[in-house]
């Protein structure tokens, strides 16, 4: 419950407009979310749906491509990918990913490069940092046209 209320802040400090938690995920009002939270599960519009496959699809058909987060044989570096405007990120769970059935049908597969002995990050701080790679990107293309 303290990753989703981390991930509630996260959102929340790069705009984020809505976080879908899917599956058995927790959800406010919970206090062991807004410990972690601040406010933000307050701030943060959000929508719970057991059968992600449902949002994933209905986000596609508004025109908004869905990205996993997830080491796959195709993932490419968030760092070589040009990430969409608007876009959805697709994030697993903890310790297992993004389950392979949700995988199929995500429009591309991302990663973070891992230099260390370990193989991924906590949740949280692997959300803040495709994040902070996506905000990065929208303004450098945002300054470069103009806006």
């Amino acid at each position: 419950m303290h990753n989703v209320g981390s991930l509630f802040r996260t959102a929340d400090g790069f705009g984020v407009r809505e976080i879908i938690l899917g599956g058995y995920t927790p959800a406010p009002p919970r206090p062991e979310i807004a410990k972690t939270a601040l406010g933000a599960d307050e701030t943060v519009p959000f929508t719970c749906q057991e059968d992600l496959k449902v949002s994933i699809l209905k986000l596609r058909q508004r025109g908004v491509p869905v990205i996993a987060l997830e080491q796959t044989y195709d993932s490419r570096s968030i760092y070589e990918y040009d990430f969409p405007d608007p876009v959805a990120l697709l994030i697993g769970h903890e310790a297992e990913g993004v389950d392979d059935a949700l995988l199929e049908y995500a429009d591309d597969t991302v990663e973070i490069p891992m230099l260390g002995a370990k193989h991924s990050h906590n949740v949280t701080i692997a959300a803040g940092i495709v994040l902070g790679e996506i905000y990065r990107q929208w303004t450098t293309r945002r300054a470069s046209a103009g806006r």
